[in-house]
This record gives C-alpha cells, sequence and structure tokens, in this order.
C-alpha cells in the first residue's frame, strides 16, 4: 500500500499544482437520505385511500427497478456473497482497498493477462450516483482513478457502512434491463431479497461482476463463492436453470403487481410530470373497485350470447367529485379492445340526457310534473325530412303526466319538449353540464332529445352528479335552479311512475333512495344506467368498442344490474335517504284527466289542484281529409334501421286509404313501410270524396338482411 501511493504521489502532486485537488474531482455528492429519496421504480403503484395496492404501471421502459428495500430486508446469505464477490475487505477499509488497487495496478502494467479491477462497494457506488466517476467505455484514466477515489473517501466519512452496502444492493446493474438486486430477484427468481438462499444469493452476487456473463461462467463464478463459505456447489444446477436460460424472466414464477385499475392508472399518469413517485395514493375504493370489476365482467359473460363484449363503469362521490371505481374495460379476456378506456371514449347516450331536457322545461315553466303530454305518433320536420320519433316498445300511451313520461322514458314527449326549447337551447344546456358535445344543436335538430350526440361515461356521470348536487357542476358553476334539478331527482326515484314500461321489480329498484335512468342508443350500440343516491352517483356503461349492435340488450338487461349491485353495495348498512326539498318546490293534491287523486310535487307558482288536457278534446282530435302526411313532404330513409321498425302513419278522417293506386287499409290511420320515391296517397272517403297527397321518400336502399333482434328502439 505504501509503494503504490509513493507511485501516485507525483501525479496527486501534479494535480494539485494545476489547480486540481483530487477532493475537487469528487463532485459535491449527496447524502444517504437524498440518494433514497431520489431512487424511483420504474413502476408506478397506485394506492386505494386506504393505501392498499390497486394497480402498477411501468413509467421508466429503459430499466426496471423496484422499491428501495432496507439492508435489513436483504437475505444474510445475499449480503455475505456480495461482499465476499465485489469487496471482501469492505468492512475495513475506508473507501479503498489499498493492497487490493496495488495489486491491481501492478497486474496491468505487467500486461500478462486480463485488465484487473480492484473498484471497492463503496468506489462503484460513487460511480453508480455521480456520473462523472462511473467507468467510461474505453477504461478510467489516472484522474479519473483519482477522482473515484477521493469519491469514495467521501462518502465513506459521510455515510454509514450500512448505508452504502444497502444502496450498493439496490442501485447494482443486473442482466438486461433490470436494476438492483431487488429486481433480479422478483423477476429472474420470482422472489423478494429476504427469502435468498445461499445458492441464489452466490448466483446473483456472479451476475453483479459480469450481468450479461454466459451462464458456464455465471455458475462458475457462483460456485467458487460457495466453496469459499465451504458451502456445496450442487445446489446451484437448479437455480442456474430458472434464472439463467433465455427468457428466464418471462417464465419466472412472480408475484402478480397489481392490476384492478389499469385504465385509471394511465388516466392519472396523463398528468402528472416526471419523476415519477414510487407510489401515489388515490381516491379509489379497492373493494369497490374490485366488485365493480367483477359485476361487469359476471353481467358481460352472462349476455355473451347477445353479441355484447365491452363495458364501463364510473362511481363518484357526490360531495366531492371523487373517483371511488374507474373500470375502462371488461378486460382481455372478454374484449378485443380491451386497452381501450370506454370511460372516457364518445359514444351516443341514447335516453340518459331526457333528466335534463325535463329540467330545463321545469325551469323554464313550460310544463310542471302533473302537466299532461300527449303521447300520440308525431312527425315533425327535420332539415329536408321528417323525424318520426318511436318509442322503445311501439306502442302509445296517450294522454300521461310529464312525472310518468320521464319515469317511463316515454320518446315522443321528450322530443316535442326538445323542440319547445329549442336545439340550440338545448344544445348550451347540455354543453354547461359539462357534456361537450361537438357538433351544433342545429345539426342534431330534434333527435338531441334523445341522445343522438355523443358523449363520455365520464362527462354524463359528472353531469348526473351536478343533477345530485342541485345543477352545481363540478367547477362550482350553477347551472340551472336547485328545484328543478329536485324534481326530475324525485321523478326518477318513483317506482310507481316508471311502471307503465318498466314494470314494479326491474333492476331499477334498490332497497333505499337512488335517482335511475336507462339509455340505450341507435341501433341497440350503446347501453347506459346512471343514477345517483344520497351519497354517490354510479354511472355504467355496456356494450362493444367496436361499434357492432347487440342483440335484445336495453337498458335493464344491460347495464342497469351492475349499477343495482354497486348502489346495494355502497349503502350496504348505511341505507340511501331521499334528498330534503329545496326552497322553490311545494307539494299540492292533484286530480283531473287520466291521473287518480295523487300529491305532486310543482316549483313555486305553478302548482295546480286540478290538471285538463289544457283544451285538447276528442272534437279537436278529429281530422278533416288527410291530417299526415303533409302536402309535399319529404322523407328520409335511414339505412341503419331495419324496416319493420321504420313506420308512416297515415291520419285522416275514417276512410279508404290508396298508395300509388294500390288499396293499403281502412280506417283513420294506418302505417306503411317507407319506399324509397315519389308517391301518391289517397283518402277515399263517402259520397266519392277522394283526398289526395303526395310526398316523397328520400334515402338509401334498407338493409333487410339485418335480423330484427337488432332493431332500433330508441332507448328506455
Amino acid at each position: 500500500m505504501s509503494l503504490l501511493r509513493h507511485v501516485l504521489a507525483p501525479v496527486m502532486s501534479a494535480l494539485v499544482c494545476m489547480g486540481t485537488s483530487p477532493v475537487a474531482l469528487a463532485s459535491a455528492l449527496p447524502a444517504y437520505p437524498e440518494v433514497r429519496a431520489a431512487h424511483r421504480p420504474s413502476a408506478l403503484t397506485l394506492l386505494d385511500r386506504q393505501g392498499t395496492p390497486l394497480q402498477s404501471i411501468r413509467t421508466d421502459p429503459t430499466a426496471r427497478r423496484l422499491p428501495w428495500v432496507a439492508l435489513t430486508d436483504f437475505s444474510p446469505a445475499l449480503r455475505t456473497s456480495v461482499v465476499l464477490a465485489e469487496d471482501h475487505r469492505f468492512h475495513a477499509h475506508t473507501g479503498v482497498d489499498w493492497s487490493g488497487l496495488a495489486r491491481s495496478t501492478w497486474a496491468n502494467l505487467a500486461g500478462d493477462g486480463a485488465k484487473q479491477g480492484a473498484s471497492t462497494i463503496t468506489m462503484q457506488l460513487a460511480g453508480l450516483i455521480d456520473t462523472d466517476h462511473a467507468r467510461p467505455a474505453q477504461g478510467r484514466s489516472v484522474v479519473g482513478k483519482l477522482g473515484q477515489i477521493a469519491a469514495a473517501r467521501e462518502l465513506e466519512a459521510r455515510w454509514s457502512k450500512a448505508q452504502l452496502l444497502e444502496a450498493y444492493l439496490n442501485r447494482v446493474p443486473m442482466r438486461g434491463e433490470l436494476v438492483g438486486i431487488p429486481a433480479a430477484s422478483r423477476v429472474l427468481l420470482g422472489k423478494h431479497p429476504s427469502g435468498l438462499d445461499a445458492a441464489e444469493s452466490a448466483l446473483l452476487a456472479a451476475l453483479v461482476r459480469g450481468p450479461n456473463a454466459a451462464r458456464d461462467v455465471v455458475v462458475r463464478r457462483a460456485c467458487a463463492l460457495m466453496q469459499q463459505q465451504r458451502l456445496d456447489c450442487a445446489a446451484l444446477e437448479p437455480v442456474a436453470s430458472r434464472a439463467l436460460v433465455p427468457g428466464a424472466s418471462a417464465r419466472a414464477v412472480q408475484p402478480a403487481p397489481p392490476s384492478d385499475a389499469p385504465h385509471y392508472a394511465r388516466h392519472l399518469l396523463r398528468s402528472l410530470k416526471p419523476p415519477f413517485p414510487a407510489t401515489l395514493t388515490t381516491t379509489l375504493d379497492a373493494g369497490l373497485q374490485r366488485l365493480a370489476v367483477q359485476a361487469l365482467r359476471q353481467q358481460l359473460a352472462e349476455l355473451s350470447l347477445r353479441h355484447i363484449e365491452d363495458g364501463a363503469v364510473l362511481v363518484l362521490d357526490n360531495a366531492t367529485g371523487e373517483v371511488r371505481a374507474w373500470v375502462g374495460s371488461s378486460g382481455a379476456a372478454l374484449s378485443d379492445a380491451a386497452a381501450v378506456d370506454m370511460v372516457l371514449t364518445r359514444r351516443q347516450p341514447g335516453s340518459t340526457l331526457k333528466p335534463f331536457v325535463y329540467a330545463m322545461a321545469f325551469e323554464r315553466r313550460l310544463i310542471t310534473p302533473a302537466s299532461l303530454l300527449e303521447d300520440a305518433p308525431a312527425q315533425l320536420m327535420a332539415g329536408s325530412g321528417v323525424y318520426a320519433p318511436q318509442n322503445y316498445d311501439h306502442a302509445y300511451h296517450g294522454w300521461v303526466s310529464a312525472r310518468n313520461a320521464l319515469a317511463a322514458s316515454l320518446n315522443i314527449p321528450a322530443v316535442r319538449l326538445g323542440v319547445m326549447l329549442t336545439p340550440d337551447a338545448l344544445f348550451d344546456r347540455l354543453n354547461a353540464y359539462g357534456l361537450a358535445i361537438r357538433q351544433s344543436g342545429g345539426f342534431h335538430g330534434a333527435a338531441l332529445a334523445l341522445g343522438s350526440a355523443e358523449v363520455t361515461l365520464f362527462a354524463l356521470t359528472n353531469a348526473y352528479r351536478a343533477l345530485a348536487n342541485g345543477g352545481r357542476t363540478a367547477n362550482g358553476r350553477q347551472v340551472g335552479t336547485s328545484a328543478a334539478a329536485w324534481l326530475v331527482g324525485d321523478i326518477l326515484s318513483d317506482n310507481a311512475a316508471r311502471a307503465i314500461t318498466f314494470g314494479l321489480d326491474s333492476p331499477l329498484v334498490t332497497r333505499g333512495f337512488a335517482v335511475v335512468k336507462t339509455g340505450t342508443s341507435k341501433d341497440l350500440r350503446d347501453n347506459w344506467c346512471v343514477g345517483w343516491t344520497d351519497r354517490y352517483t354510479v354511472g355504467v356503461w355496456v356494450g362493444n368498442a367496436s361499434g357492432a349492435p347487440m342483440q335484445a340488450v336495453s337498458g335493464t338487461v344491460g347495464a342497469a344490474p351492475v349499477w343495482r349491485t354497486l348502489v346495494q353495495a355502497l349503502h350496504d348498512g348505511q341505507p340511501s335517504r331521499p334528498l330534503p326539498m329545496p326552497a322553490g318546490v311545494v307539494r299540492q293534491l292533484v286530480a283531473g284527466d287520466a291521473q287518480p287523486a295523487r300529491i305532486e310535487h310543482f316549483l313555486t307558482g305553478t302548482e295546480q289542484a286540478e290538471i285538463r288536457r289544457g283544451g285538447h278534446t276528442q272534437a279537436a282530435a278529429q281530422y278533416h281529409g288527410i291530417a299526415s302526411p303533409q302536402q309535399g313532404a319529404l322523407y328520409a330513409i335511414d339505412p341503419d334501421i331495419p324496416p319493420k321498425v321504420q313506420r308512416l302513419v297515415f291520419e285522416g278522417e275514417p276512410g279508404q286509404w290508396w298508395l300509388d293506386g294500390k288499396r293499403i287499409g281502412q280506417g283513420a290511420r294506418v302505417s306503411w313501410a317507407p319506399w324509397p320515391g315519389r308517391h301518391v296517397l289517397e283518402l277515399r272517403l263517402g259520397g266519392g270524396r277522394v283526398e289526395t297527397v303526395r310526398f316523397e321518400v328520400r334515402g338509401a336502399s334498407i338493409n333487410s338482411a339485418r335480423p330484427a333482434a337488432s332493431a332500433s328502439r330508441p332507448a328506455r
């Protein structure tokens, strides 16, 4: 050692004369707490609100590092093997093994064999935490070696031996992309480093010397280590067979990382900037998240014969807006598009937009919950054609209260209200709730009230949460009035009011208070169930990410069972209670046409004790001649809707109906499946009187081969 110092002295003196002290070469190295705090695993682990691991997501594709492991959590066998292999005088020297450095120097000067290194664990660590002291590919210069020596001395002066060894074990490069003993132990051997035995420890210690060395070289070095410890090398062969064969990292039995919220993890990751933390506590609830995944997959598995494979779930806390569950896909076992986050994908929401239509109509005092609305065939001009909405069950219910019309999800009354409000005003209101509809109200026309626009489950569920909070959105904006929003919630929690469509026993019925609305988009491509309780808002979507139609899957058949499972679980032991009636709402006993006497709720100033049909009488409903279609009417065929669903209704005085010279029916109303072309409709009445109307049907040829099971039924 003294001879080596004698050899290095002139060099060190020369550096001092040049104004470069070896100590200066050791740039201000960080302290142990800084190094440990700066350690970043290559994957971010999401924790739920109680600290339960939920999801691991890779954030560094260039290397695989695990969370920092304390020295006491490495097995004694591993610590012994690494020190023996890399620096057997580690616990005795102060950063530099001078005798070892001397032997290495003379051997390298002799030039009679391979280059020998003499870097201690401390010297190697200096290069791992500061690239200025890392070994260049062409080898170190004398100046570089002196800087490494000075850095090691500085580390030894400031760190304890335990801290040095702990940092080294966590930072040392291992095989391939693996960094640190914890990653190598987990990936190659499927073990936590605390459980490594003597053979496994020797193998990993040998890899420290040559991370990517050939199998026989690693095994030979590992065996030498075991022999130094007077251990039998026989146990090495099975360990090497597991860890060192090609593809070992893929086949090793490894503890599966948590994977319960992959889409939410990617959503959060987009909002973070490097460096990423090792763990991140979220607002998710692990139990609820796993239940949502399970309920969705179970429901889709039961519906697999109906051509449905995808789904999504979102659960929000009403008070804070925090996400309690986020399921973006049904998973690879069921879906061909498992990587697509359907919580953030735009789809047609169907009838789930009706609550916003009614809330706006209540607020503008166009109607009250007791108002009678006519559910009868309607033909509305829409651009160059006529829009003829139909109910889901293709039946008409005559005069019904607004309460029943909304709760039972009747389409025609909702469309009439949308026209009264105007599509542009409705478009503005929906976007005020955060739905971010792209095309204008004029683009969608009257169909906007039935959900022809595209929205995300995230936006729709947040909009429902705003209704639950009296019209206050996530950004604190007040949309409409709290009284109108409360009326909508009161109606959609009324199981009796929805009975004409859904019956008294459906998946929409819960033990406690719950507001709920289903929706099905055009051609059964999307199926929704969204609603709120006194504490949570739950949104569920099912369908096919590809856009393919489902077969006979309505809102109550598809999404509602999942919604109900989650609502029941959220309020297990703590039933949901009705929200208090806000100022501006009054109760009133109501009697009148089409409804028995009952208690109804009104906005203050709109209450009525008796409801009549507003002047509409049977006499007023009589027609003179042909009432529909109008002269010169233009209709458009939708090629996506099966022909049995698309019907034109001809109405007028009772008589014989003839179309293009052929008799098609008799009475005051007949229906006809439209066909492209110009047509002449005649109504032949008594006394030889004939009424004539000419109209045109335009559009692509109807796809008559489409199965009836996928018929377009504007949503329930």
